[in-house]
């Protein structure tokens, strides 16, 4: 059922004229999924009300409820005909009353971890690209049929709403910005292993690919949670910010579908931050993050740090450090070129690092691991509040060339995660004591001593030289032959 609704919602988006790619076709199909949860979410909340002889208060009035403009219906359960928009009514309802509408929650909550705000956030940010009214109808009616609530529905959505995003993140130039590859992701959370009852951050949530994973992670033993560990679970555990409008919605409707009812996550630009601000109150037991690389941030941004520099992960990783509680655990990925590069603000960031945390694992990752994204990434894996002694390395080596036909999987990452446990040494790890470290540079670069150091190059004049030679020795043997015949 959810397969071929989410065919029948792709194939009309194609043929829509105003919707041209896969990061349009993740959005409008987005805003459509949220409103369906929210109708299923109100009307499970009224029928649970009533059982307890309560009244339940809408969030939508009636008027911009999904059974009244999406899909209204006669007493017997049956699509009114009377009553339904169909063309242009139905896109000018949407775009001139809905939206507006919708989008007007954000000034009306209380504060922005409310259902209420996430609903003006995203009614305020986003648009309707959907341009034919007979087009959009067939898409409300294939969404009619879904249902959230029970976790089977629910896993399977997730799943396809995944596929979703990671053909986003493959169509465009930029795919690391949205999509990190899951089987990495699950293997930070194995090194990392966010417990219930410890909070969970990630600044730079993208499609919170980080968050959804270790709610599964939490949840893999269900059975073995009380009613509080599971209130915990969806009020207290997971936060994160966006700054760019369409991964914000893509992160907020992901984290539903998986099941977390109101995420904490907060539309905003998390360097925009200035890292003195930050309190007790603000800093996280665990930190997951892929923050964008390159950048060029301007220099009112970089005012906020106390590392000054241009570089947009390099701000992120100050950030991450500073919102780390004392004993946090975190796994960060990041261009590998903050292991080596001289400039003054990156031997800083390294001492840093260093000093103030625990950087205990590093993981290299081959090329193409992030489709797109055109860097080599590592991943660093530090504790806060004691400075680094050793450094475990280890080197991914798939033995095979990484893309859109040959992409990272669990098992590529199940060695690196069982060594990782011990951290003993192999042909593809080992370890460096921070004393043998260069203290002037800090040079942290990945040079596995294991492998067989490649024959240096020779000069075109010495390849020149051994060739004359060779021929010479050639002309030798050929008289020597020619004195035999």
């Amino acid at each position: 059922m959810f397969e071929q609704a989410f065919k029948t919602i792709d194939q009309v988006l194609r043929n829509d004229a105003g919707v041209s790619s896969e990061l349009d076709y993740t959005e409008q199909t987005s805003w459509i999924l949220f409103l369906r949860y929210l109708d299923e979410l109100e009307s499970s909340k009224a029928d649970q009300a009533e059982l307890k002889g309560q009244s339940y208060d809408f969030i939508l009035d009636e008027a911009h409820r999904w059974n009244a403009w999406a899909m209204p219906k006669t007493a017997d359960g049956t699509l009114d005909h009377n009553a339904i928009m169909t063309g242009e009514d139905l896109i000018q309802f949407v775009n001139a009353d809905l939206f507006p509408y919708l989008g007007s929650f954000k000034q009306k909550a209380d504060n922005p971890k409310t259902l209420e705000y996430k609903i003006g956030e995203v009614f305020s940010t986003l648009r309707n690209k959907i341009q034919g009214g007979y087009a959009l109808r067939d898409i409300l009616e294939a969404c009619d049929g879904l249902t959230f609530q029970l976790n089977k529905d629910k896993h399977e959505m997730s799943h396809l709403y995944e596929t979703k995003i990671k053909n986003m993140g493959n169509a465009g130039r930029n795919g690391g910005e949205y999509y990190t590859p899951r089987p990495l992701i699950r293997a930070i959370i194995d090194v990392v292993n966010p417990q219930v009852g410890e909070t969970v951050y990630d600044g730079a949530v993208g499609s919170a690919g980080f968050l959804c994973e270790t709610y599964d992670h939490m949840m893999s033993d269900v059975e073995s949670l009380s009613t509080e560990d599971l209130r915990t679970i969806q009020k207290d555990t997971f936060y994160g910010k966006e700054k760019k409008p369409l991964a914000y919605i893509i992160g907020i409707m992901n984290m539903i579908l998986h099941g977390i009812e109101t995420p904490n996550i907060i539309h905003t630009n998390t360097l925009g931050e200035n890292l003195r601000d930050i309190q007790a109150k603000d800093r996280h037991d665990v930190i997951l993050a892929n923050p964008p690389f390159g950048g060029g941030e301007r220099a009112e941004v970089q005012q906020n740090f106390d590392i000054k520099t241009g570089e947009t992960a390099f701000l992120f990783l100050q950030h991450f450090i500073k919102t780390l509680k004392a004993g946090g655990r975190a796994g960060i990925v990041i261009k590998n070129t903050f292991l080596s590069n001289t400039d003054n603000a990156s031997v800083a960031l390294r001492k840093h690092l260093l000093e103030s945390c625990n950087l205990h694992t590093i993981l290299d990752m081959p090329g193409g691991t992030f489709l797109g994204a055109g860097v080599k990434t590592v991943v660093l894996f530090f504790n806060k509040g004691e400075p680094t002694k050793k450094i475990w390395y280890y080197q991914l080596n798939p033995g095979r060339n990484m893309g859109k036909t040959n992409p990272l999987n669990d098992k590529d990452l199940a060695e690196f995660v069982k060594l990782q446990k011990t951290q003993d040494e192999s042909e593809q790890s080992w370890n460096i004591n921070i004393a043998d470290v260069d203290e002037t540079t800090f040079d942290l670069s990945v040079k596995n001593p294991n492998t067989p150091e490649e024959a240096p190059l020779r000069s075109p004049q010495e390849i020149l030289t051994e060739m004359e030679i060779l021929d010479l020795e050639t002309k030798d043997i050929l008289a020597s032959i020619k004195e035999l015949v």
